[in-house]
C-alpha cells in the first residue's frame, strides 16, 4: 500500500508541475504577444543565419488554407542589396540599418484555383506574423513593410531580386537586434468587439 500512495503522490506532482509549466508558458506567449511592436532602429550587432533560419521555421509552422503553404521565402543579408532596396522602397528606409530581411512571397504556382487563389495572402500574412513573434521572442527587431498589391513596389522588388513573374512579394521584413528605444502599444479596446449577435452599442 505505501508503494502505490508514494506512486500516487508522485503522479500528483508530475501532472501538478505539468500544469504550472502550462500555465508558465501561456504567459510567456502571452506576454510575447503583447510586446511585440514594429521596430525601425537597430544595432550594429550582427544577424547570424541561424537567427534567420529560426525566424523561416517561425514562418513555415503557419497555418495554410488546404495546406498548399503557397509561400517562398526570399532572405536578403547582402549589404549592397539592402541598400538598394531601401533607396527604392518609401516605406522601408529602415533597411539601411537592418541586418538583413526577408521578404514573404506568394508563389502563385502553388496558390489555389478560382475564388480560393487569394488566400495566398491570408497563409503568407500568418506566416509573417510567425516571423514578427519568433523575432520578438529573440531579442530581435523586425517591422512588417507592406509591398503586395501596390503594383509599383511589387514591380520594384521583382526587379531589383529577378523574381519571376510567378513569385509576388506580399511584403519586406527589416531585422536587426533591438534597441529598445521602440515599445508596444496598447491596442486592445472594447469597440472592437462583438458578442453572439450584432447590436449598436
Amino acid at each position: 500500500m505505501k508503494s502505490l500512495k508514494l506512486v500516487f503522490i508522485s503522479l500528483l506532482l508530475i501532472s501538478t508541475m505539468a500544469v504550472g509549466q502550462n500555465s508558465d508558458n501561456s504567459e510567456k506567449v502571452m506576454e510575447n504577444i503583447l510586446n511585440r511592436k514594429s521596430v525601425r532602429k537597430y544595432t550594429n550587432k550582427e544577424v547570424k543565419k541561424e537567427h534567420l533560419e529560426q525566424l523561416l521555421r517561425a514562418g513555415m509552422a503557419a497555418p495554410s488554407a488546404r495546406n498548399f503553404q503557397p509561400w517562398l521565402f526570399f532572405v536578403i543579408d547582402e549589404r549592397e542589396i539592402l541598400d538598394n532596396l531601401a533607396k527604392q522602397l518609401p516605406n522601408a528606409k529602415m533597411l539601411m540599418e537592418a541586418k538583413a530581411a526577408i521578404i514573404v512571397c506568394g508563389n502563385m504556382q502553388k496558390a489555389g484555383e478560382g475564388e480560393g487563389r487569394e488566400f495566398w495572402v491570408q497563409d503568407c500574412s500568418a506566416a509573417t506574423q510567425n516571423i514578427l513573434l519568433a523575432a520578438e521572442s529573440m531579442g530581435l527587431g523586425a517591422v512588417w513593410t507592406g509591398a503586395y498589391p501596390r503594383k509599383e513596389i511589387v514591380n520594384t522588388i521583382q526587379t531589383e531580386l529577378k523574381l519571376p513573374e510567378h513569385i509576388v512579394p506580399l511584403n519586406v521584413i527589416p531585422i536587426g537586434w533591438q534597441t529598445g528605444q521602440e515599445k508596444p502599444k496598447q491596442k486592445f479596446t472594447e469597440e472592437n468587439i462583438r458578442w453572439n449577435k450584432w447590436e449598436d452599442k
